[in-house]
């Protein structure tokens, strides 16, 4: 089944965690995790009686498995994902079994951490040892809290917390005993199980979660029995809720620009909601050794009543059953989501080594053992925070309302300060030219009286000088002299008369100046008066600027009043959306596309209708060219929605051809060129990837530059969900005998090695599926003659990788590079390679331990049929 964050478009698998355990109080405490199925293999001693071996298990922690002697020659051999002995730390138990749920729980997933054993096998040891004596001792639910405070942000996100317990069938408060009949609510639509009615509380630090499981233990139902003296007769349940906001994701208030309303885009936060459930379930027990009686006696059927119910719910679901009786006990009905459900699960089972509790042992491994089939689809709870968005929708609009305030203030303030200064500057301009007038008028004047004065003076001088007087008659030789005298006093007065002309035009000449200075300060002022006037209407002028604010302010208002309406009217859509989208849907699409959307769930869900409307049908009424016409939109947000309903539809093989044709391929490949937006190269490079399973879509993709893209898309990506859609696209392309030399050359194969850098399970697993792939191709080339030389992934460096991985913990990663290995080795050019790089012994390690008989078969085959192999190991 395929695991899912956020949709039906994401690939890979993901299988429940198990770890079984042994119990400190029974001479041992190993803890071990399970992954595979039995293989039967004899024991090592032989003895008469079956009574000369001390312990019935026999672990194996470097080889991942234990043995379950069923007498002292022969034994039953398991594997499992993790072995931990009695000498295993509580830091390694945590690290090996919580901690990637933990991880998964931080990352927006739910998951759950459970504890299945016999009683007294160091259950609740596991999970709830508190460490107050020896900090070394803590167990999984205090370190999980330690890393999920260290972790998150207070100032952000929030961690709350209830403390239940299952006893006789009835759910108790732990932190309220009084509280002790809680009902299961459903939802009818998302299958979702809640406690409506259980304490929550909020935990800022690491002491007050401690008080908390003190207080919650002190209240839990224990006894005394043979097994154990401290027996729990409750299975516990701890809840922890974390909502965190996504990073780069918070509520963005961006200006319009252009607008004069100043409005802004809001979009609200994106908040990631993950549950972590612990399970310390009560041991299971038989009556004859427990030595249970009365009260305690119906305590212990209760407790192996809900076990056996739990019990026949993973066997259903291993078995792929049809029907699940998962409403036979409250207990599987709170593990709903746990096991075949949405969660990431890991199961501690605890085992005891002593022989005469075999029977127990062996029910608790083949427990296990089953769990292990069990597939959940894991599914990213993601939601829009309406909350936070309305509370920075008030704080905006006061930011406005005071803003707007501030800014008229200090306009009106700015016209006061203007038109005083605009009177103060006229009033003193007025006053220095009349000062200044007054002044040269006076100088003038007084320059004029002076000049007049001195020609005055000067006339009575002249007169006095040259005036005629009576004299005797004189001889003609004194009419002579004084004829000449009086002709010389002419010439005087004549220059006399020229010398005042001179200065009467020098005068006029001042009095002009003067004039045309008195000219120049009346022009002066009637500027200034021009400048008055212009004040006056420039001030009128901005008056009415303030007019115009307070009419915008109204309206301002009121358009604050309708985003109110808007904002509540969101709220109740994304309300609805979140219930009407099935468990692939991704948050409300906005518009037209919601609308679109919501007309193709109703047609491919049409009850009564057996079979899916056809393409056209849906096409023709949904519109698919409005849908890919939305990938091109602005908005970031419309093209994320559009995407996503794109993918959606491409996950079904019928609409692939539709979309192709319509020109989907290309929109997709052309946001991979564009987009910045990562949220945007997830979810095109999934539907890329769910087109790319079609042989025709494969050449499409690699003839539009595809594996570019995504190549160049898988070296600038960080997030491994966004890694785990372009290794799934590419691995889907290896698979294409006719693109092997096309898909090298253009950086296919580095791209996959390049992207085991996230170290991420899923990536790598899509990169060993990927290089798989190619590696049968090759191999079928090489047997049909048509390749010949070195693989193509020896070349490019891939062997080193195959070889470190091929015995990879993780299933998937390993199931891969198994046949990898075994379809390179079939190619002889490779041999030389392969000996040197270690990976000779890979296969003989496949040949003889994988659990796969086709692929043992296969590798068997291979070395028996290779010469350099048989050298090599004869050598050897």
């Amino acid at each position: 089944m395929a695991t899912s964050g956020g949709g039906s478009y994401r690939n890979g698998t993901h299988r429940n965690s198990l770890k079984v355990d042994r119990p400190f109080s029974m001479n041992s405490n190993p803890k071990t995790s399970v992954k595979s199925k039995p293989l039967s293999s004899s024991g090592l001693r032989r003895s008469s009686t079956d009574a000369d071996f001390a312990d019935c298990v026999e672990l194996q922690p470097e080889l991942k498995r234990l043995k379950l002697r069923k007498n002292n020659w022969d034994s039953d051999t398991y594997e499992f994902d993790e072995v931990l002995t009695e000498f295993a730390s509580q830091k390694r138990v945590y690290e090996v079994v919580a901690k990637p749920v933990v991880e998964s729980v931080l990352d927006g997933y739910n998951g759950t951490i459970m504890a299945y054993g016999q009683t007294g096998t160091g259950k609740t040891y596991t999970l709830g040892r508190l460490g107050e004596e020896d900090t070394a001792a803590r167990g999984i639910m205090v370190r999980a809290m330690e890393d999920i405070l260290a972790d998150v942000s207070l100032e952000t996100d929030s961690i709350s917390v209830s403390y239940l317990q299952l006893y006789m069938e009835t759910i108790q408060d732990l932190l309220d005993p009084a509280n002790d009949n809680i009902p299961i609510v459903e939802d009818s639509k998302t299958g979702d199980v809640s406690l409506p009615g259980a304490n929550l509380v909020e935990i800022r630090d690491q002491k007050s979660f401690v008080e908390l499981l003190r207080l919650g233990e002190a209240h839990r139902f224990a006894a005394n029995t043979k097994l154990n003296t401290e027996s729990s007769r409750s299975h516990a349940i701890l809840m922890v809720h974390v909502k965190r906001s996504v990073k780069g994701k918070h509520s963005a208030l961006s200006s319009e620009k252009g607008s004069n309303l100043h409005m802004k885009t809001l979009r609200p936060a994106i908040v990631r909601k993950g549950k972590l459930v612990v399970v310390d379930l009560a041991g299971s027990e038989r009556i004859d050794k427990s030595g249970s009686e009365g009260h305690t006696l119906e305590e212990a059927k209760s407790i192996n009543l809900s076990l056996s119910a739990l019990g026949k719910c993973i066997n259903a679901l291993a078995e792929n059953s049809v029907h699940v009786p998962v409403r036979d006990s409250k207990l599987t009905r709170l593990l709903k989501d746990s096991f075949g459900g949405t969660a990431r699960t890991s199961l501690v089972i605890t085992i005891g080594p002593s022989p005469r509790h075999r029977g127990e042992t062996a029910s608790t491994i083949m427990f296990g053992q089953r769990a292990m089939k069990v597939e959940n689809m894991l599914k990213l709870k993601e939601e829009f925070d309406y909350k936070s968005l309305s509370r920075g929708l008030d704080i905006q609009l006061d930011k406005l309302i005071s803003e707007h305030e501030r800014q008229q203030k200090a306009f009106e303030n700015e016209i006061e300060r203007i038109t005083t200064e605009a009177q103060n500057r006229i009033s003193e301009v007025e006053r220095n030219y009349e000062d200044a007038l007054e002044e040269e008028r006076v100088k003038y004047q007084r320059d004029y009286m002076e000049s007049i004065k001195k020609l005055e003076e000067q006339l009575v001088k002249n007169q006095q000088k040259h005036g005629f007087e009576k004299v005797p008659v004189r001889s003609e030789d004194d009419c002579s002299a004084l004829t000449s005298n009086t002709e010389s006093s002419k010439i005087s007065a004549v220059e006399e008369v020229s010398e005042l002309k001179k200065l009467l035009q020098k005068e006029s000449l001042l009095r002009k100046a003067a004039e045309e200075e008195v000219n120049s300060l009346k022009s002066q002022l009637a500027q200034w008066k021009r400048s008055e006037a212009s004040g006056n209407s420039e001030i009128i002028k901005l008056r009415k600027m303030l007019e115009d604010e307070a009419l915008q302010k109204e309206k301002l208002e009121g358009e604050i009043a309708i985003l109110h309406s808007q904002l509540l009217q969101i709220s109740s859509e994304a309300d609805e959306t979140r219930r009407r989208l099935d468990r692939g849907g991704s948050g409300k699409v906005p518009g037209d596309l919601d609308s679109l959307f919501s007309q193709v769930k109703l047609q491919q869900q049409e009850p009564g209708n057996g079979e899916k409307a056809s393409v056209a049908k849906l096409f023709e009424q949904v519109g698919l060219q409005k849908i890919l016409s939305l990938l091109e939109s602005e908005d970031s947000d419309l093209r994320i929605h559009a995407v996503k309903v794109v993918a959606n539809l491409a996950a079904e093989e019928t609409n692939q051809e539709k979309i192709v044709e319509a020109g989907g391929l290309t929109s997709l490949l052309m946001l991979l060129r564009s987009s910045e937006n990562e949220t945007i190269h997830r979810v095109a490079a999934g539907a890329i990837a769910n087109l790319a399973m079609n042989e025709t879509n494969q050449e499409l993709i690699m003839g539009q530059g595809g594996i570019g893209l995504l190549s160049i898309t898988a070296a600038n990506a960080e997030d491994p969900q966004t890694l785990r859609m372009v290794a799934g696209a590419i691995a889907n392309l290896c698979g294409n005998d006719k693109l092997q030399m096309k898909l090298r050359g253009e950086g296919g194969i580095k791209a996959l090695l390049g992207m085991v850098r996230c170290r991420h399970p899923d990536v790598l697993a899509q990169v060993a599926r990927g290089i798989a792939n190619f590696a049968k191709c090759e191999s079928r080339a090489s047997m049909q003659g048509t390749k010949t030389g070195r693989s193509l992934l020896i070349e490019d460096g891939a062997l080193p990788w195959i070889v470190q991985n091929a015995n990879n913990e993780a299933s998937p990663i390993r199931r891969h590079i198994e046949l990898a290995l075994c379809h390179l080795a079939q190619h002889e050019a490779n041999a030389k390679d392969m000996i040197s790089g270690g990976a000779l012994w890979e296969l003989v390690r496949i040949s003889r331990d994988c659990s796969r008989e086709d692929i043992r078969t296969l590798a068997h085959r291979t070395l028996t049929s290779c010469p350099a192999f048989q050298a090599e190991m004869r050598r050897l």
